[in-house]
């Protein structure tokens, strides 16, 4: 607890940041919010702030900040405009489950309703894509406020929070006393474990012949990586991943078996439908997931580990919900199960996984043909990386790519937006992990569509020097739209060609190093070249324009409808 006599609330508003031990933030400053940032100018030596291009910038660096540190991401924008160049930002991390803390400026309360300039309501508008939202018009409610939007933001299941403040209570005074919020009334972020749940899971496991676990990024946001280790090797059931669960345990780990969903591996999509019991710890079953929920996982017993109430039967029914954090419930588990062989049940995920190698890996990673393919990018940046980077992909063709073939030995490795589904994601986010990583190298994979939409943050990335590696994957198309134009719409290209500029002069009229590359020949030294750059670094990958991503589930069809060609 603190004690400060009469300060401002904008002085507050810093205050509190420090209480809960932010040092970085990320924001645009406008008229709304000038009082904080001028206060701001005297807290220097004790909270960076990050200047990025556009608002939404500062949602996607805070993200990309949270996810590989696991602290609350923080961000600042002015009323109206700014406020609402947040919430792409915001929507994205509420889906995602990302921990943030965003601060918006709001006009004086005395004009609230009026239509003043930039005026919205911010507060109406991002209700449904907050965990938890407030308007402060009195400055006496600094404090309290700013502590429960913390707590709620980290708590439970995490997700993104807004505080909108008048510009009058942050000019106003008062007496500043700061108490960390312990605990809400109306909110119960961790569920009580019961144990005849644990005893009921364990009970059918243990009958289990074809036994799948499915985990999601539950097990990254519980921190509960070496209990869900721990649980799997005792197991011994083979484990597939979402593209949030991605790294919580080493990508070659024995018991690994890949990538389900809609650009998922072959074995574990086409073996949901055979397993006999399904065990889903910390993901919500959604459709990129499941595709048609009418035909999944139809015969197996469900058991879903989570700590959020409302994803139980959401979209599929379990048998067994363990409600809690998988951080508690899992070792109470994994004391319950013995190991059984499952030698017939291996072999079958082995033999997808020789026919997916011969039909479409073989293919991405070992190519015969000329035009270079987006899978050998990802394999030349392991090998540099000794599969220890830290993997930011945008959305499309790329993403599914970047998620299928990079190579993780650590958590907290792959950030992408999962959910949303957000273009323009990597190239702020990528800036955001290397803030929140510092001694990690962050490659950032992003399309030459996604990448026009917030190319104005390589502006931030020279203003602050931190050494994202940049890397387009340039096919002159939007590529994943054209893939499904190919398939479904009988090749009508509509509005899916681009026409690009020359993105290597852009990065360096942003000063940044830049390097293109056209053949095989020069892939392997030029990602060298950028990998051993200790400054922000840009390559630009011209890879083949009509090439797709398999294997690929239809829209709306079975996970054992999925596609190799």
């Amino acid at each position: 607890m603190t004690s400060k006599k009469n300060i401002t609330g904008s002085e507050a508003l810093i205050h509190c940041l420090l209480e809960e031990g932010v040092d970085l933030i990320y924001g645009y400053p406008g008229g709304a919010i000038m009082p904080f940032y001028d206060e701001l100018y005297k807290f220097q030596d004790k909270l960076q702030h990050v200047l990025t291009r556009h608002e939404q910038g500062a949602t996607h660096a805070a993200q990309g900040f949270a996810r590989v540190s696991g602290k609350v991401g923080v961000c600042v924008a002015t009323s109206g405009p700014g406020a609402t160049n947040l919430v792409t930002g915001i929507a994205d991390a509420m889906i995602d489950s990302t921990p943030m803390v965003c601060i918006t400026g709001q006009v004086p309360s005395h004009l609230l309703g009026s239509d003043a300039f930039q005026e919205t309501d911010i507060i109406g508008i991002s209700t449904p894509v907050t965990k938890w939202n407030y308007q402060i018009t009195d400055v006496a409610e600094i404090p309290e406020v700013m502590a429960k939007a913390f707590y709620i933001a980290r708590s439970g299941r995490p997700g993104p929070v807004l505080v909108d403040i008048t510009k009058d209570a942050q000019f106003a005074s008062f007496d500043f006393d700061y108490t960390p919020c312990k605990g809400v009334r109306s909110y119960k972020p961790v569920p009580k474990v019961n144990a005849t749940t644990i005893d009921a899971a364990a009970a059918i496991i243990e009958k289990a012949e074809k036994p799948l676990i499915v985990w999601g990024q539950g097990v990254i946001l519980g921190k509960a990586e070496a209990e869900f280790k721990a649980f799997v090797e005792q197991s011994n059931i083979p484990a597939a991943w979402t593209i949030l669960g991605v790294s919580a345990i080493a990508t070659d780990h024995p018991l690994n078996v890949g990538m389900v969903g809609m650009h998922g591996n072959y074995g574990p999509n086409m073996l949901t439908n055979e397993c006999d019991v399904l065990i889903a710890i910390g993901m919500r079953f959604d459709d990129r997931v499941t595709g048609n929920l009418e035909s999944y996982a139809k015969q197996a017993k469900i058991i879903h580990l989570e700590i959020d109430p409302a994803e139980i039967n959401k979209n599929v029914d379990a048998d067994v919900a363990v409600l809690g954090d998988v951080k508690q419930t899992l070792p109470l588990l994994t004391e319950k199960v013995t190991a059984k062989p499952y030698t017939n049940w291996f072999a079958a995920f082995k033999k997808h996984d020789e026919i997916e190698f011969d039909k479409v890996i073989k293919n991405d990673l070992h190519p015969t043909k000329e035009g270079l393919t987006m899978g050998e990018v990802l394999k030349e940046i392991n090998r540099a990386s000794n599969n220890d980077a830290v993997i930011v992909s945008d959305v499309g063709q790329h993403q599914m790519i970047a998620c299928r073939y990079a190579r993780f030995s650590n958590s907290k490795s792959n950030v992408t937006s999962g959910g949303l589904g957000t273009m323009g994601f990597a190239l702020p986010a990528a800036l955001g992990a290397k803030m929140g990583a510092p001694e990690r190298e962050v490659v950032a994979i992003i399309g030459d569509g996604g990448f026009q939409m917030t190319i104005q943050e390589l502006g931030t990335i020279f203003q602050t020097q931190a050494a994202v590696k940049v890397v387009v994957l340039n096919n002159d198309f939007l590529g994943m739209v054209r893939q499904w134009q190919q398939l479904f719409f009988d090749k009508r290209y509509a509005s899916t060609e681009m026409v690009n500029p020359d993105f290597v002069k852009i990065a360096e009229g942003y000063f940044l190093d830049a390097k293109r590359v056209t053949t095989r020949d020069e892939l392997g030294s030029a990602i060298d070249e950028m990998m051993a750059s200790d400054k922000p670094y840009f390559l630009e990958v011209c890879v083949e324009k009509e090439a797709n991503v398999f294997p690929m589930i239809p829209s709306g069809a079975s996970v054992s409808d999925i596609r190799l060609s």
